[in-house]
């Protein structure tokens, strides 16, 4: 396999346009120099191996039957594959319950457990203990993406080009999505006071 970084966008768009022509010896050509990197696309967004295998697959059987439209006046080769897979990988999220988000009983439990205070009363782990579930309920009422991105940020303490490397967003999608989540959080922690 080609390394990423020395791939001929020429070369690429030979193969692509064999594909188009339904030549079976380019596709795997393109296969083979691309995809290693568009695995490695996919499992960022994905995080686990067998659905970023699911997306590649299906990637390049879209590439495969839409070769014919690609325009190289529009975009790179390998952008317009990365976008293909990023599609299927949103795709996939929006419709997998379990692929990426955080999972709300493990959440949960971290919550739990960061709010715990060793030194503390009776009264102030009582207290800590219904905070972080009003937190948890609060995460809970979040979006997916917004939550998986919220998550990132705070519980997994990376940084906003982080979060946005990770999950191949605009960086600007990432802080608004953030600053957005706080809101509603706050929103929604203020409303459970006042009940």
């Amino acid at each position: 396999m080609s390394d990423a970084h020395t791939l001929d966008p020429q070369q690429l768009r030979t193969w692509l346009n064999g594909a188009a022509h339904r030549d079976a010896a380019a596709f795997r050509s393109l296969y083979e120099a691309t995809s290693a990197k568009l695995f490695g696309f996919a499992l960022r967004i994905l995080v686990k191996r067998e659905l970023a295998e699911e997306v590649l697959q299906e990637s390049f059987v879209a590439i495969w039957h839409n070769a014919g439209s690609y325009q190289s006046h529009l975009a790179a080769p390998m952008t317009w594959m990365t976008t293909i897979v990023r599609n299927k990988a949103y795709d996939l999220l929006r419709r997998s319950d379990d692929a990426v988000e955080i999972d709300s009983d493990q959440f949960d439990a971290e919550v739990m457990n960061a709010l715990q205070d060793p030194a503390a009363t009776p009264i102030e782990a009582l207290t800590m203990s219904r905070d972080a579930k009003a937190l948890a309920y609060c995460m809970s009422a979040l979006e997916g993406m917004h939550r998986q991105v919220l998550g990132l940020a705070f519980f997994h303490d990376l940084s906003h080009s982080e979060v946005a490397q990770q999950m191949a967003l605009p960086i600007g999608t990432v802080k608004t999505w953030i600053r957005r989540s706080l809101e509603r959080l706050k929103t929604c922690l203020a409303k459970g006071d006042r009940a």
